[in-house]
């Protein structure tokens, strides 16, 4: 006999069909009121913007601080100024080269001097003869040029034409040149620091008035003299006024110191010149082998 369902099988499983699909319906019915009823979200509150930091006084400070280029100083000078204004700032610069150059090179020769006069006093004087003192002395130096001089002149007397000159005259003329020669050589330069100190300070003032000159075609031109103006004009003016000074003030000094000091130096070479005429004309020894 074949197997067969019984008949309630099917009824029942179509009730549980139903009901389970029942079901399902409420449940999704459920869910979505539940969504439509949920409560709605809050409104995104806007940010409140943050409030800029207030900076240090000295940061505002140097904020507030802007590099602003010079419009009157020594570059706007050189870059507005015509051809007088550059030549006349040129003169007052090799003016001032000039005079630092020779300040510092007669200085240097007279430390040298002094140098050389206290190794005379220590060695010259002690040494047997002129010849082996001259051979302690530096070779080219004004008192050993002095010295050159005197025993020469004594030594090349007889038999030229200066024979006819008496020895003690000729050894004095021959020792008083090469003194003149000393001198000359440590004045040599004085010129130029006298003449810069004499006429720095009208070379500026010429750069002064061509200053105004220009102030005053500026002043023309616009037909109003406001201060923008001038302003350029007349500082190029005062700028070359106190180039010139500036120029003039250390020739002037410079100048009266080492004149000062050029006497001090000849006062110890004419000592030495006077000694050595008096040891020449005594007849003392020359040479080693005399």
């Amino acid at each position: 006999m074949p197997f067969a369902f019984p008949m309630q099988f099917p009824v029942a499983l179509t009730r549980w069909t139903g009901t389970a699909v029942l079901l399902a319906l409420l449940m999704f019915s459920a869910i979505g009121q539940a969504q439509d009823t949920a409560p709605p979200e809050p409104p995104a509150i806007p940010a409140i913007p943050e409030a800029p930091a207030t900076p240090a006084p000295g940061a505002a400070a140097a904020a507030e601080t802007v590099a602003v280029a010079n419009p009157y100083g020594l570059d706007a000078l050189w870059q507005q100024g015509d051809f007088v204004s550059k030549g006349t700032l040129l003169i007052l610069v090799i003016m001032s080269a000039a005079t630092w150059y020779i300040l510092v090179v007669k200085l240097i020769e007279q430390q040298k001097l002094f140098s050389e006069a206290r190794e005379v006093s220590r060695t010259f004087w002690s040494s047997p003869s002129v010849a082996t003192g001259m051979a302690k002395l530096k070779t080219g130096g004004p008192f050993w040029y002095i010295s050159e001089r005197g025993v020469s002149a004594d030594a090349h007397h007889e038999g030229t034409m200066v024979e006819q000159i008496d020895r003690s005259t000729w050894i004095t003329m021959s020792v008083n040149r090469a003194v003149d020669t000393v001198q000359s050589s440590l004045t040599g330069g004085l010129a130029v620091l006298a003449t810069v100190g004499s006429t720095a300070p009208f070379v500026g003032l010429f750069g002064t008035v061509w200053g105004i000159y220009h102030a005053l075609t500026q002043i023309g031109i616009s037909g109003q003299a406001s201060i923008d103006k001038v302003a350029g004009p007349v500082g190029e003016a005062l700028i070359m006024t106190a180039i010139g000074l500036a120029v003039a003030v250390p020739a002037v000094l410079g100048y009266n110191w080492l004149v000062r000091r050029n006497k001090n130096a000849m006062d110890g070479v004419r000592a030495f010149a006077s000694d050595l005429h008096s040891v020449l004309l005594s007849g003392a020894r020359v040479g080693d082998k005399k």
